[in-house]
């Protein structure tokens, strides 16, 4: 099989999964499934900002872990900022939060982020089944996440104060395909880990909900939109950098970053998969740095610590940051750059730290 050829046995899964659960997520927003729940949450936190708020943490994690950080990212935070919105609340706070934990809580599945399923090749070829991907990366996706939920606290916790009185109700929807679409996003969580090819499960559940949404609101099928130069972008992305693999890049790389399994190894295959996504976006720095570690599952999994949960300083460190930007300005909430960098700088190296230290201990 020539390198192209191998390539495309990588890629062509991972392209696939990006559109299929892209038009799950379009359509269970549609469908009104995040919007009920952030209503929802609103009505269960009895009026106390900060229940709100951690129950979008909760949402955020859950969209983040079953359907990938750009579903968090893109349909998940102008829900949470409307809802923050309507009940009196700073919406900043919550925007930084769905920001966050689309990145630090990507961890846990190999659905939950692109780096994920490239790196799961790997972790295959290694002898590791999808359950045991998932025991190797819990500790430090826990930690992840609670560290992230740490930082957030601290910096907004004076706009987490407080009472707001009763929300609104959510927008009326088609109650029976927001229940279908809800049920399937649910049956896709033990699909992801039964060790099927995520692809499978992803275009399955997309098929489904596309036949009850022509059945119960053909209108709404005009409003998907499918991430076709997403997907053409990363294609690109992946043929760029195998070529510069292939030119004698992975050598150089290796020297950079050692090859040994301690808790200073892995923090410095972390960090530099963390500064480098942050300077040339998480996928290139993965494909680029993935040489230096498939051959070892720890290994791996820092890179996957540093990639992921890192890129929280520079707007172009992940897709999801782009699209938050977007989702953000459409919303009308302003965000400082500088802020954000600065801010996002301090999470990412506690958040880094902190998971790759859980993963030394535990792996």
């Amino acid at each position: 099989m020539t390198d192209l050829a191998v390539l495309a046995d990588r890629v062509l899964p991972v392209l696939a999964f990006l559109i299929a659960i892209t038009v799950v997520a379009e359509i269970c927003d549609l469908a009104g499934v995040f919007d009920e729940a952030a209503h929802l949450a609103a009505r269960a936190a009895r009026g106390r900002v900060v229940v709100l708020w951690l129950l979008v943490v909760v949402l955020a994690c859950v969209s983040t872990i079953l359907l990938s950080l750009d579903t968090t990212a893109v349909l998940l935070t102008p829900v949470a900022v409307t809802v923050a919105t309507q009940v009196g609340v700073p919406p900043l706070a919550f925007a930084m939060t769905t920001l966050w934990l689309a990145n630090t809580a990507s961890l846990l599945l190999p659905v939950s982020n692109l780096t994920n399923l490239l790196a799961l090749h790997h972790f295959t070829a290694l002898g590791l089944s999808v359950n045991e991907y998932v025991a190797l990366m819990w500790p430090p996706a826990l930690v992840a996440i609670l560290l992230t939920v740490i930082v957030l606290w601290l910096l907004h916790r004076r706009d987490l104060r407080g009472r707001y009185e009763k929300p609104p109700k959510a927008e009326p929807h088609d109650r029976t395909l927001m229940v279908v679409s809800a049920v399937v996003a649910a049956l896709l969580a033990p699909a992801f880990v039964s060790g099927i090819t995520p692809a499978w499960p992803a275009i399955a559940a997309a098929l489904v909900l596309l036949a009850v949404t022509a059945l119960r609101a053909p209108t709404l099928l005009k409003r998907i939109s499918v991430p076709w130069k997403a997907a053409l972008g990363v294609a690109v992305l992946f043929v760029v950098v195998d070529l510069a693999l292939g030119a004698g890049l992975g050598p150089w790389l290796t020297e950079v970053v050692g090859g040994g399994t301690t808790a200073a190894d892995l923090l410095r295959l972390s960090s530099t998969g963390a500064v480098s996504a942050n300077a040339i976006n998480n996928l290139p720095a993965y494909l680029a740095l993935e040489v230096t570690a498939e051959h070892s599952p720890v290994r791996l999994a820092a890179l996957l610590v540093g990639v992921n949960a890192g890129p929280l300083v520079t707007v172009w460190g992940s897709l999801a940051t782009i699209l938050w930007a977007q989702r953000c300005r459409a919303a009308g909430v302003t965000v400082s750059w500088r802020r954000l960098g600065a801010t996002g700088l301090t999470c990412a190296v506690v958040v880094v730290t902190g998971a790759t230290l859980a993963l030394a201990l535990t792996a």
